[in-house]
């Protein structure tokens, strides 16, 4: 992930929330980080003011709290009062959203003045007229057909989109009256590619880092869930090792791989398969990427009885860790925020889920650094298919052979990543346009490596990934008794 001057700005507020958290002293001193996180004179913004408004946004998300909240209330609220489950994982900030252009077609300076007035001659309502020699666009009159641009011999009329209406492959955002980015929870899946397109860090994620570090102070059981896309995000000489050993002295109770979730999943959807396809179904989709499975529920409705039925590899170590450890308190840690809601459709059996972004800032709110920390020895369970779900067709890959295990055949397996890119796949594959068996499905570009709560490159964690899952004891899925 780009380390932008917006993720720097994240970072630095719930870097700031967790040292205080940590220090009992988070009501206290939170009106302090509207100083610490900024120079003296106004960096992006208009003036002081403007930014300070946009700061305390950004606090009210990360302590989980409405955006309209004075800072010191939702510090008590956060710290003493349940989670606000009625508020969206992803929201706008609404000071900070407003720099943005609205209108689709623009008349650069490259428009020469032309006597052939293409573009005048082609709007179909008139809407163009010279002014000063130069091509004018009447807003009221233009209905954005592109026209115009399309027949200028010089390239001089440009569309323009807002980045975050761009990136959202759902159609989830529009533009208000006030002129502010406005998201259609009925068709958004939590992607966070809004999130990361924003370049002013307008829309951003509600977080329960706050609450995690209190549990931990609390003298709870804590236990982490940690997804094998870790592997790598924190730099190349870091060790998964280092990393443990700086989550234990962050408090963590227990430390479990999520890859080993992965290794149930995979034979549990490798048996659906076998059962489902092609007796009932012509195909099967992965289940594993929440953001995908509620894109096809939302927006590929007909095709929704295609979504295997299995647990997601979170979900299977959820169940598999709540028979070791009942009353302890979960938190999946993940490159993902769409997971954020999978937690609470199931905040009956874990707690929370952080990202890796969010686990860094927490553990240096207590000085806590990976690099420093002396290898903690673990046991590794996950099988090197379980830890390579996040890589490019991981899932795949796993699911074949684990059906080939269990002697059937996957005949025809395509994936699919970008949320464009699995609609039209599963589109196609219920109209009967695309000749498969099995679809993986990531929300994400790059898959998992790369979801939008990752800190580290993703080539560097495909390497390193790449590596460590090739080093597990264990090969296959089936190679763990608890999964047989």
């Amino acid at each position: 992930m780009e380390l932008t001057a917006v993720a720097q700005l994240r970072r630095m507020v719930l870097e700031h929330l967790s040292r205080y958290t940590w220090n009992d002293s988070l009501i206290d001193h939170v009106y302090d980080i509207l100083q610490e996180v900024r120079d003296d004179t106004p960096r992006y913004r208009c003036c002081v003011y403007k930014e300070r408004a946009v700061l305390k946004n950004r606090i009210d998300m990360a302590l989980g709290q409405e955006c309209k909240e004075n800072i010191i209330e939702a510090s008590k609220k956060t710290l003493f009062e349940p989670e606000r489950k009625d508020l969206p994982i992803i929201d706008v900030l609404p000071a900070a959203c407003d720099q943005c252009p609205i209108d689709a077609y623009y008349v650069t300076d490259i428009c020469r003045h032309c006597i052939a007035h293409k573009c005048m001659n082609n709007c179909p309502k008139k809407a163009i007229s010279l002014v000063q020699n130069r091509a004018f666009i009447d807003r009221d009159k233009c209905i954005e057909c592109g026209r115009c641009k399309q027949v200028c011999p010089y390239g001089a009329i440009i569309e323009i989109h807002r980045p975050c209406v761009r990136a959202c492959g759902v159609g989830a955002i529009s533009i208000g009256d006030d002129r502010k980015a406005k998201i259609d929870y009925d068709k958004c899946v939590t992607c966070g590619a809004c999130r990361n397109a924003c370049p002013f860090g307008a829309i951003d994620e509600r977080s329960n880092i706050v609450r995690v570090i209190k549990a931990i102070k609390s003298g709870k059981q804590v236990v982490a869930l940690v997804a094998p896309s870790i592997v790598g995000q924190y730099g190349l000489k870091i060790t998964m090792g280092q990393i443990y050993a700086a989550m234990k002295k962050g408090g963590f109770a227990e430390i479990i791989e999520v890859g080993l979730g992965a290794d149930i999943t995979s034979v549990k959807e490798a048996r659906e398969y076998i059962e489902k396809v092609p007796k009932e179904m012509g195909f099967m989709t992965s289940s594993c990427c929440p953001a995908f499975v509620k894109l096809v529920k939302r927006h590929v409705p007909e095709a929704a009885d295609h979504v295997s039925e299995t647990d997601s590899p979170m979900m299977s170590t959820v169940r598999y860790v709540r028979n070791h450890f009942p009353n302890a308190v979960l938190v999946f840690v993940g490159p993902c925020i769409a997971k954020k809601n999978e937690v609470r459709e199931h905040s009956d059996l874990i707690e929370y889920a952080m990202t890796f972004e969010e686990l860094q800032c927490m553990l240096e709110g207590k000085d806590i650094k990976f690099a420093d920390m002396d290898p903690y020895e673990f046991e590794r369970e996950a099988s090197r298919l379980g830890l390579g779900y996040p890589l490019t067709a991981g899932v795949t890959a796993a699911v074949k052979d684990t059906v080939a295990a269990l002697g059937g055949e996957v005949s025809q397996a395509v994936y699919a990543s970008g949320l464009e890119g699995c609609f039209k796949t599963v589109k196609a594959a219920k109209d009967g346009r695309l000749d498969c068996s099995y679809i993986e499905g990531m929300a994400c570009p790059n898959g998992c490596i790369d979801g939008p709560g990752t800190v580290g490159d993703f080539h560097i964690t495909k390497v390193a990934l790449t590596k460590y899952a090739n080093a597990a004891p264990n090969q296959e899925a089936l190679d763990k008794k608890h999964t047989r």
